[in-house]
């Protein structure tokens, strides 16, 4: 083995570092062990990337010492890693951090020991056991606990009544070994789920199964696009792929884009796999998310599930993945490295040799596009299971429901109606809104101002059960002033302007009294286990209506839910991007298919001020291909994705001369690097334009490939002279232009 380990450490610094392997190490560390090393006058942790014969550096330190006991990071998994980095335009220690639970990054991560109580040979003595009945009659009940195998001491004390004391007297005796033991922490302790068998297929899902089959077997395409509808019974099929990967020995990922989706996806695969399931996802504790981690990097566990961070779990013998509703936002990473984990799947799947699954009713153009042109293979499930209707979908214009009310009520005519028909026959319905509060904002009817956050370039959100002022940008709080705040005004009287959640809410209770009504949004949904119950609740029948924004418009399938409203469409469709009518299409599409999945036809009505605006025309109509080859053409004209790469690059800074000034300069220096097949717009204002109490300056580029952007941007960000003040990040591939 070479000397020479490479490593990158745990600091923000985009470089690996090279150190002499003392010999003492030379058999312990290997290719993603983790080690303690010296930097500068310190102590640094990092992992080892690689090992190399020789080093441009003199004087190279030696590693300390590793730091556990087996490496964390496999080989391939680092190679994803980079390309990550590379590719998001990262420091490559923080991809390599991303590829780790932080639960498992932690150096005082451990698993959690109990004392175990083990029967000995002793113990399965009928003469001893009942010589030690007639005197112990405490401890025999212990020897009967026991019966079943090893057992923890808390449990076995509170099921028998004996103390510890009686329980050691016991191991003196020779009856029972007392010893610490590793205990897994289960996300699913309590929680018991009833086996299933495959079910049989519909001609299109045998066909769906076949090509995917096809590609795990290494036959045509790697990739493979599943466009069903909604309720055309794609789990189904990822059920039965997954089973066919399973039986050749091999391991899945199954990513899923909200947490809210995992607790019903983890029951149908538990029921049908067992314990072969691990999840992955924040809500889980630290312990728990801890010990699934090594579950699967231990072999113990097969099939990965969980939201993005899933796809860097360390599955062996990787076969599959599948990335359900690929085209979800939700797969984009916030934070640096803004890697899409559906983008992601796909490199891992070609690093790991392994076929991936991209499922959705509302693909992506991009995915879409790759199919068209043979990258992808397509295939359609174009009906849902046992040929159930699609549902019929009404828009109601608000505008000439104003004319007729006079005013804007949260629900229309139609919709209350139909929501009463629904109560009175003991059917359900969802109603959909992607705003959570009580009311968008809070408006004076005299002067016309807004209350804004003072932080942030946007108006704050009226929460009425704690009359309170929120901003959803940086999250500050206010009391609602008693007056305008234009000094120049003072009027008393503000007035709730647009519709949140919690005045949906509050409206059903006031016009339907008596029925049962749940919300769902990330104010009511705080507890762990609030996903389970809520959604638990309405499988069982126990709610009547389901409020809730984007957590409940896709994924989820109830068959008692006849109805869906959407309470008002316009909301995504004038964001200043150019996806906003590729999202609302989406967003309709899938909250529209959550009606009419069980015997009973089911109904989607849409509330929106712009009845004809293309995207939700197209909605109307369940129409993919008509959206989908209009759109695309739009998007071939501007040269946007997918027929053209972009990247936006956000600048930050209190001063806002500043952070202009700066922008400025680093535009000139990518248009000198980029040449003219990159084209550089700005710097501008972001449309949110300031956040957080810092000002956002934004320079979009655009190319023909990724490439042509991101090398010579890197040799720029390398030589750029930041100011102190400003912030900056870089969005490769940005889905928001927010």
């Amino acid at each position: 083995m070479p000397r020479i380990a490479r490593i990158v450490v745990d600091l923000a610094l985009d470089r690996e570092f090279d150190y002499l392997v003392p010999d003492e190490w030379v058999d312990a560390l290997k290719i993603g062990s983790r080690v303690a090393v010296p930097f500068g006058r310190r102590e640094a942790h990092g992992y080892i990337v690689d090992f190399v014969e020789t080093s441009p550096h003199a004087g190279l330190k030696s590693i300390l010492k590793p730091v556990g006991t087996k490496p964390l990071i496999e080989e391939h998994i680092l190679r994803l890693a980079r390309w990550v980095a590379d590719y998001y335009v990262a420091p490559v220690e923080l991809a390599v951090r991303t590829v780790l639970p932080s639960a498992v990054r932690h150096t005082r991560a451990s698993f959690k020991e109990v004392t175990m109580v083990t029967p000995t040979d002793l113990a399965r003595d009928p003469l001893a056991v009942a010589a030690l009945r007639r005197k112990a009659a405490t401890q025999a009940r212990v020897i009967d606990a026991l019966a079943a195998g090893p057992a923890p001491m808390p449990e076995l004390t509170d099921l028998t009544g004996a103390g510890s004391a009686a329980i050691r007297a016991l191991a003196r005796k020779g009856f029972v070994t007392i010893g610490k033991r590793a205990m897994r922490r289960r996300p699913d302790a309590g929680h018991t789920v009833l086996p299933t068998q495959p079910l049989p297929l519909m001609p299109q899902q045998a066909e769906a199964l076949a090509a995917i089959r096809e590609s795990v077997e290494g036959v045509g395409p790697p990739v493979t696009l599943l466009f069903g509808v909604t309720g055309s019974g794609k789990t189904e099929v990822y059920l039965q792929a997954i089973d066919h990967v399973i039986k050749k020995g091999g391991g899945c990922i199954v990513l899923v884009p909200e947490i809210s989706l995992t607790p019903q996806t983890v029951d149908r695969f538990r029921s049908r796999f067992g314990d072969t399931i691990a999840v992955l996802h924040s809500e889980l504790s630290t312990g728990e998310r801890h010990d699934e981690w090594h579950r699967i990097h231990d072999g113990e566990a097969r099939i990965a599930i969980g939201p993005r961070s899933a796809v860097f779990a360390p599955v062996r013998r990787l076969g599959l993945i599948v990335v359900d509703e690929e085209h979800e936002h939700s797969y984009k990473q916030e934070d640096v490295p803004r890697y899409n984990a559906r983008d992601v799947a796909v490199m891992r799947g070609r690093l790991d040799g392994c076929a991936v699954v991209l499922g959705s009713a509302t693909p992506s153009l991009e995915s879409f596009h790759n199919a068209q042109r043979g990258k992808y293979r397509l295939v359609r499930m174009p009906h849902r299971v046992d040929h159930r209707e699609m549902p019929v979908m009404r828009i109601v214009d608000l505008r000439q429901e104003m004319e007729k009310e006079g005013r804007l009520n949260v629900l229309s005519r139609d919709l209350k109606e139909a929501i009463q028909s629904r109560i009175e026959r003991a059917e359900q319905t969802i109603l959909f809104l992607n705003r959570r509060g009580f009311a968008t904002s809070l408006v004076c009817p005299s002067c016309g101002t807004v209350a804004r956050c003072e932080h942030c370039s946007v108006a704050m959100t009226y929460h009425k059960p704690t009359d309170r002022l929120l901003c959803h940008i940086c999250g500050a709080q206010q009391a609602v002033p008693e007056r305008c705040p234009n000094p120049e005004c003072k009027d008393p009287s503000f007035k709730y302007a647009g519709i949140g959640t919690q005045r949906v809410e509050e409206t059903l209770r006031k016009v339907f009294p008596k029925a049962r009504i749940a919300r769902m949004d990330s104010d009511t949904m705080t507890r762990k286990d609030a996903y389970r119950k809520t959604l638990g609740a309405f499988r069982a029948g126990q709610i009547d209506v389901l409020i809730g924004t984007q957590m409940i418009a896709k994924g989820l399938d109830f068959p008692g839910v006849t109805l869906v409203g959407v309470v008002q469409a316009d909301m995504s469709l004038h964001l200043p991007d150019f996806r906003a009518g590729e999202r609302t299409f989406q967003l309709l599409t899938q909250v529209a298919g959550r009606a009419g999945r069980g015997d009973r036809e089911g109904e989607v009505i849409v509330q929106t001020f712009s009845p004809f605006h293309p995207a939700i025309q197209a909605a109307r109509r369940l129409d993919y291909d008509g959206f989908a080859a209009e759109e695309l053409e739009f998007r071939r004209e501007l040269g946007y994705p997918p027929f053209g790469r972009l990247a936006v690059i956000t600048l930050r800074c209190a001063q806002e001369e500043l952070v202009k000034l700066t922008g400025v300069a680093l535009a000139e220096k990518i248009v000198a690097a980029a040449g003219p097949e990159t084209r550089t717009a700005g710097p501008t204002p972001a449309p949110l334009a300031k956040a957080r109490g810092e000002f956002r300056y934004q320079i979009m580029l655009r190319a023909q490939t990724t490439r042509r952007i991101t090398e010579p941007l890197k040799a720029v960000l390398r030589e750029f002279k930041w100011p102190d003040a400003v912030a900056w990040s870089v969005d490769v591939d940005a889905l928001s232009l927010l």
